[in-house]
């Protein structure tokens, strides 16, 4: 289900009468199949979450970090699964489209005329009325975790850049002076040169378009998180390799037995990161919803096997003294370009992918700006400039003004918070447990008209409050850790 784009930003579309070029819905035929939607799904998941995977495993150990690992997947693959029936409403086969989760939210939870609700509404007013109330804020509340995790994730992405750049001076810098040399490198004047760029790109008004974009998003993402499994297979053949332990980290030994809780709580929450992702390119024949069952468990395997890999192998790799990112801990290392050119894929990758998360953003506002001003030349009018050697380029006083602000905030809260396992355990901690868990859940139900208090109805909410409890130690652990961090940084210090 893909963001819907208002007018100006809208995909070219087809001129011709040849109905066999559009789908059911007036849009150009949609062409994928599950092969495709399950490179979608691996691109959107394996990304800088990853890199955090190796430091949660050392705060919980073998036993619970290997469990968490396996019980999160386990239960994203489930939600996803049933997430894959709401792509129509209102039955799963056919049906309108939602193309936004957020329809489906409001399809499913928040319709009157919805199938499960059988009662006239003349006999019952009020009730319904009620009904729509809550269904309205249900859908309200979805848009504001979806877009909160949207602006979360371009702050992450911004302090990411950053400690990659970070990881690159660093490296080349012991490797000149050696070892034991100070080498550190500024990271709120990267952020402030990150911003530069992005404030940069958010003016192209059809970046969505660079279909490229995702391919190489795609290429940077495989292509870092293989080089650091490499890595820490290289390392850990070498021997030497420091202590692991069942419970991880030691009470006495590495921290203080209130830091192991908050660290415990936040390790949840980074393993929780994870990205939202759905398809609307598949095709209608066979089914989307059969398509997109295959995909899904093929990519959610995959994803699982690279994190599989990457947390465990870090973990043996570095022990107790796993780093928040784990590619920063080969920095000496003999083959330095190696280390050097991951962390350049990481910066690749993320330069990109701001764009992708802060589009969506951009677009609401815009959207909105224009339904509320529709006469204001300012909000609305476009100019044409002519760029040498780029042809024209079309500009609007609103969105150089809206985009500007928001790289500018986005990287100032970057500055300020510049803690990358606190601020992703506290995404993911924010995001898994409504747009993972609940609101699927909450879907499966209604759809399926599953009673009230019936067994089945029971487990589903049980595992929604067990998921619930678990987001909200994550989030405990996070705020804590930043509390904690902020007492003693200053920004544009290293």
């Amino acid at each position: 289900m893909e963001s819907q784009r208002p007018g100006n930003f809208a995909i070219e579309t087809v001129e011709s009468d040849d109905k066999t070029l559009f789908d059911d819905d007036g849009r150009e035929k949609r062409t994928g199949n599950w092969m495709t939607a399950c490179a979608h799904i691996i691109t959107a998941v394996i990304g800088s979450g990853v890199l955090s995977l190796a430091w949660a495993i050392a705060q919980l150990g073998w036993i619970a970090g290997v469990t968490a690992l396996i019980l999160f997947s386990l239960i994203t693959l489930y939600t996803s699964l049933l997430l894959t029936n709401f792509y129509r409403f209102p039955e799963p086969d056919r049906g309108r489209r939602n193309y936004t989760y957020m329809q489906a939210v409001e399809s499913y939870l928040g319709i009157i005329s919805s199938p499960h609700l059988s009662y006239p509404v003349s006999h019952f007013p009020f009730f319904f009325d009620v009904v729509a109330l809550i269904g309205g804020f249900k859908y309200k509340l979805c848009g504001i975790f979806q877009y909160g995790n949207l602006v979360g994730t371009s702050i992450g992405y911004t302090i990411t850049t950053a400690l990659s750049v970070g990881a690159i001076i660093t490296s080349n810098c012991q490797h000149k002076h050696g070892r034991k040399a100070k080498c550190s490198a500024s990271n709120g004047l990267t952020m402030v040169f990150f911003g530069i760029l992005q404030i940069l790109l958010s003016q192209i008004p059809n970046f969505h378009k660079l279909s490229g974009l995702s391919i190489l998003a795609a290429v940077m993402s495989f292509t870092y998180s293989i080089i650091g499994v490499c890595l820490a297979v290289i390392k850990i053949a070498a021997g030497n390799n420091p202590r692991t332990s069942l419970t991880g980290v030691e009470v006495g030994v590495n921290v203080t037995s209130q830091q192991k809780i908050w660290r415990s709580f936040q390790a949840l929450g980074n393993i929780a990161f994870a990205y939202a992702y759905s398809q609307d390119t598949i095709k209608s024949n066979p089914p989307e919803v059969v398509a997109m069952k295959k995909a899904t468990v093929v990519g959610v395997s995959v994803t699982t096997i690279f994190y599989m890999l990457c947390g465990l192998l870090g973990y043996i790799a570095f022990g107790s003294d796993a780093p928040g990112n784990f590619l920063a801990g080969f920095g000496y290392f003999e083959l330095t370009w190696i280390v050097d050119f991951a962390n350049a894929c990481i910066v690749v990758h993320l330069v990109g992918a701001y764009q992708v998360f802060a589009q969506p953003v951009y677009r609401k506002m815009e959207d909105w700006s224009k339904q509320r001003w529709p006469e204001s030349d300012f909000i609305v009018r476009e100019y044409g400039i002519e760029i040498p050697c780029l042809g024209t380029c079309n500009f609007n006083g609103f969105r150089v003004v809206w985009r500007t602000i928001y790289v500018i905030l986005t990287c100032s809260l970057a500055i300020m918070m510049p803690f990358f396992n606190n601020i992703l355990g506290l995404l993911g901690a924010c995001v898994f447990w409504p747009l993972t868990v609940y609101f699927p859940l909450e879907m499966h139900i209604a759809q399926n008209k599953i009673p009230k208090y019936s067994r089945r109805w029971v487990g589903l909410n049980l595992l929604s409050g067990a998921c619930l409890i678990v987001s909200l130690l994550a989030a405990s652990g996070s705020i804590q850790g930043i509390i904690t961090d902020l007492k003693t940084y200053r920004p544009f210090m290293s």
